[in-house]
């Protein structure tokens, strides 16, 4: 079932919900990948569940597999384009209640190195075609197994 209100949800019936904080890439095979609009972290992107789920509990086995499966690749994907030192996983949805994992990648030469990386920091964003390029990266790095 479907929340009328969930940007994850309504991406293809009302893409302007997703469009106030990120841009689709693709789908994974039981999620969805979007960069995040805001890139003072290169390379961020969310992995958000296809189902509307609010908690990881309430899928199987073989759905929460499969899910971290697909967190898996598009961290692998985002070490490829990006070669961060390190990156943060963070589950949040007090606010969305749609099972979603935002991946920062975090940089040494950073402020955050070594802190909690910002949630809404607003602080770096990006043209359509800067956006582009970051989101060809990801998709070319996808295709590793």
């Amino acid at each position: 079932m479907k929340d009328q209100n969930c940007a994850y949800c309504m991406r293809e019936e009302n893409p302007v919900l997703l469009d106030t904080f990120g841009i689709f890439i693709c789908e994974l095979s039981v999620s969805d990948l979007i960069l995040f609009k805001e890139q003072s972290h290169p390379g961020r992107c969310i992995v958000a569940y296809k189902g509307h789920i609010s908690e990881l509990v309430d899928l199987t086995d073989e759905e929460r597999n499969a899910f971290f499966s697909d967190v898996a690749k598009a961290a692998k994907a985002i070490h490829a384009a990006f070669h961060p030192d390190k990156i943060n996983y963070g589950a949040y949805g007090d606010t969305m209640q749609h099972l979603h994992f935002h991946l920062v990648p975090k940089y040494k030469d950073q402020v955050e190195w070594g802190d909690v990386f910002q949630m809404n920091p607003e602080h770096v964003k990006l043209s359509r075609l800067e956006y582009g390029v970051i989101i060809e990266k990801i998709e070319e790095n996808l295709q590793i197994p």
